[in-house]
């Protein structure tokens, strides 16, 4: 993976407290290069039909755009994407600031949050 991107995911299970990396194919990333398309096709793999929004089988996913952490104007955004609790359907929102830069020099493209913890972590 070249060009500022490392392809990689952080799943982080909230039930269990495990969390693991995972890398992208290079043909994968291509298709769906950050951001809302990364997010949604995530939120596609791993929703299964039927999971009511704010149950602990809904998935939360922030992904970074394609240029967010570049030396440019607005290289700041990232995508938040869950099943929306309003429509029942997918549901995005984008935020920029210091958070998607800096999720990107940690290493990551994109987290995935899954399950419910017993206490706020």
């Amino acid at each position: 993976m070249g060009y500022g991107s490392t392809g990689k995911l952080l799943y982080i299970d909230l039930t269990s407290g495990s969390i693991r990396q995972e890398t992208l194919p290079d043909d994968l990333y291509r298709l769906y290069p950050g951001g809302k398309a990364l997010a949604a096709y995530l939120l596609l793999k791993y929703i299964t039909p039927g999971v009511q929004p704010l149950s602990p089988e809904n998935v939360l996913v922030l992904a970074n755009g394609l240029m967010t952490g570049a030396p440019l104007s607005t290289a700041t955004r990232f995508t938040a994407a869950a099943r929306s609790p309003l429509t029942g359907a997918y549901g995005e929102s984008e935020a920029g600031g210091f958070w998607g830069p800096e999720l990107k020099m940690a290493g990551f493209e994109a987290i995935v949050i899954f399950g419910q913890a017993q206490s706020p972590v």
